[in-house]
């Protein structure tokens, strides 16, 4: 399969082979909806945390007597039953990471690229060096490459003009190729590559 390259200007400048095998239809589903899972889970901070009643500030004191006030029986003022008590079977902190192989995240990663690119949302520019770091430039690229909705930009690196143009622009968000992931891919709207990057990652996904 090949790709249309342009330059920020909407010009062809050629066409770009893409490398790596692309996933027939039915096939990697499953391994998406684990490398998604996994990510989204690995998001979670874990942090929730309630006290028991061991941790609870307060006495050990017996609110009342046992008999002869009218009242419940109670033990403790932290029990679990009275405002301010303990918590039971609360949240505490835990780590939901979840393990997927690097076979199933490679296989995720090219199925969700080869849906993009079947479905026309992937744009490859040679080179995204903008002159100044305005956002109204970054705005004319994007106008001129016709990339409506959401957009993922991915580079080789990280660009500071780039950085700072883009990042008042709600609905574009930056990645570079090392670290792009199958959640990344799926997010926006449309993609759009410098032909560097494009070509690293396709070299990444021939080689796992």
């Amino acid at each position: 399969m090949k790709i249309a390259i342009k330059n920020i200007a909407g010009k062809d400048q050629g066409e770009l082979e893409v490398k790596f095998p692309l996933v027939e239809d039915g096939k990697g589903t499953q391994a998406v909806h684990d490398a998604v899972t996994a990510y989204r889970a690995g998001q979670r901070s874990g942090t929730a945390c309630t006290k028991n009643v061991g941790e609870v500030a307060g006495t050990n004191k017996k609110p009342w007597r046992q008999k002869g006030t009218g009242r419940a029986r109670a033990g403790s003022f932290r029990s679990p039953l009275w405002a301010g008590g303990g918590v039971v079977f609360g949240p505490r902190p835990r780590d939901f990471a979840k393990k997927i192989s690097r076979k199933t995240r490679s296989l995720a990663l090219r199925k969700a690229l080869s849906e993009r690119l079947k479905a026309g949302d992937v744009v490859v520019v040679d080179d995204l060096k903008l002159s100044s770091p305005k956002t109204k430039e970054f705005v004319g690229v994007i106008s001129t490459l016709e990339l409506k909705g959401t957009t993922l930009v991915v580079s080789t690196a990280s660009d500071k003009n780039l950085t700072l143009a883009s990042r008042n622009i709600p609905t574009v968000a930056l990645a570079t190729s090392d670290s792009l992931n199958t959640y990344d891919v799926l997010r926006p709207d449309k993609l759009l590559f410098t032909k560097s990057a494009f070509e690293q990652i396709s070299d990444r996904l021939t080689k796992e």
